[in-house]
């Protein structure tokens, strides 16, 4: 039963991305682009040259760790809709100490990184905070601090760190994450450092969850609170503990940004939308580790590879947007899947 049970997990994501890429091929033909010339040119965007395949691990990196930051929630019954403004002041916080504090590099890339993490764990502490003491649903808080988050950054940047632009200054190269190496060896893309610490961070996050005792009571303050309660766990102090983890990742993640990517930060007119994807990478990664990453792999890759879906095929990239939403779609409606298997192994018509 058990191993059935594994089976369903690792193929029920697979199966949705099968769908997923199927009926997008069925749009495309619909609205008049050729699906097998169009997806040949996303394959071809993602796996074909050095360049794509940097840009696509170099945008897996910030989409591994806001992932983890939902997943850590999820296995802790908690829903962090929050990952979008956690991760902003995560990106502020790094790039403010990239620009302001001298340092060697051994220590002002973990001071930056740390102060990202920090930030972020303030800012997801808050709806924590709020769901322990008054009962207040963190869907609800998550989401208005990802607009505070979202306004107020931009103001500390309009009042403080304001730059030719509408942005910040560069973080100083003892901060930057950049790899000279890196980018030489996929042919100039922005590939950075920033890869090994989300891949760093999804270990961390498994062996917290599944090889430590307060991993245990976090899982079991998510299965049922007023059991843990009964048990001798401090469920409120449990909930804020989660939701301060979880946006420890979140803001990492903004640090990916700050640090590797662009080294600085914009005055932004919306939200990224790089925590909201992370919603997406946890759910077709069944909020696992191992999970989480090929779900940010595979995100990725899509939207790296849209872009030459475009400049190939004459495809639009939104076309890619909705193969992502068919994707998550299939992924949330499990049950479908699963009786569609289910068919599909006794022989019956479906």
């Amino acid at each position: 039963m058990q191993n059935n049970k594994n089976k369903m997990k690792f193929l029920v994501p697979l199966i949705s991305v099968f769908l997923g890429l199927l009926i997008g091929g069925i749009i495309m033909l619909i609205s008049g682009y050729p699906p097998i010339e169009a997806y040949a040119a996303l394959f071809e965007g993602i796996f074909g040259e050095s360049y794509y395949r940097g840009e696509t691990i170099r945008q897996m990196s910030p989409l591994i760790l806001s992932g983890l930051a939902v997943a850590f929630a999820f296995r802790t019954g908690l829903f962090n809709i929050g990952v979008e403004g956690q991760l902003l002041v995560g990106w502020l916080a790094a790039v403010y100490v990239g620009i302001f504090v001298d340092a060697p590099a051994i220590i002002h890339i973990p001071l930056a990184v740390l102060a990202a993490g920090v930030a972020g764990a303030l800012w997801g502490s808050v709806p924590g905070i709020l769901k322990a003491r008054f009962k207040v649903h963190e869907v609800i808080t998550t989401i208005m601090m990802n607009y505070i988050a979202l306004y107020s950054t931009n103001e500390i940047i309009r009042n403080f760190m304001l730059a030719p632009g509408e942005r910040t200054e560069n973080v100083k190269e003892s901060a930057s994450l950049a790899s000279p190496f890196l980018q030489e060896l996929t042919d100039n893309s922005t590939l950075h450092f920033g890869i090994i610490i989300a891949i760093v961070a999804a270990v961390i996050m498994w062996f917290l969850l599944w090889r430590t005792t307060l991993g245990y009571e976090l899982r079991a303050v998510g299965f049922n609170q007023h059991a843990s309660q009964y048990a001798g766990i401090n469920v409120s102090k449990n909930i804020v503990l989660s939701m301060a983890i979880s946006g420890a990742f979140a803001g990492i993640a903004g640090s990916m940004e700050g640090l590797g990517t662009y080294q600085y930060m914009t005055i932004n007119a919306g939200f990224t939308g790089v925590g909201f994807d992370g919603i997406a990478v946890a759910l077709l990664g069944a909020n696992s580790a191992i999970g989480v990453i090929l779900g940010a792999a595979l995100f990725g890759g899509l939207k790296i590879g849209a872009l030459n879906m475009q400049a190939m095929a004459g495809v639009p990239t939104e076309l890619v947007g909705i193969v992502i939403a068919l994707i998550i779609f299939f992924v949330a409606c499990s049950y479908l899947v699963h009786w569609l298997m289910n068919r599909v192994n006794r022989g019956g018509k479906i």
